[in-house]
């Protein structure tokens, strides 16, 4: 099937490049399944399980935490109700600070 790309307007070359990536899509994974099928009888052949030869997947460590409060790392020394706990965007009072020639250790509480 030969396709004259030369004769194709913008929107036909546009929906022929969407129907081609589709298509490789399909044969990408179709394929896929053919080697994991492959694999699994490989394996089976052997007289192993999959678990044996892979393991179990990724442990479960426990909870993650998430959104914590972190205490603060810094303190402005102009008004010590400014606080930075070291982490995101330095606020504006610390790189001043820093400009003005202090150092981190000196605004660290």
């Amino acid at each position: 099937m030969a396709v004259d790309i030369k004769n194709l307007n913008h929107n036909q070359l546009n929906d022929l490049i969407a129907k081609a990536q589709s298509r490789q899509t399909e044969l990408r994974k179709d394929k896929v399944v053919k080697l994991r099928e492959k694999i699994h009888a490989l394996i089976k052949a052997e007289g192993f399980a999959f678990d044996d030869v892979f393991g179990q997947g990724r442990a479960v460590k426990g909870p993650r935490k998430s959104g914590g409060i972190v205490p603060p790392k810094y303190r402005n020394p102009a008004d010590p109700e400014q606080t930075w706990s070291g982490r995101g965007k330095r606020p504006r009072w610390f790189n001043d600070a820093l400009k003005a020639g202090k150092k981190e250790k000196d605004l660290a509480i």
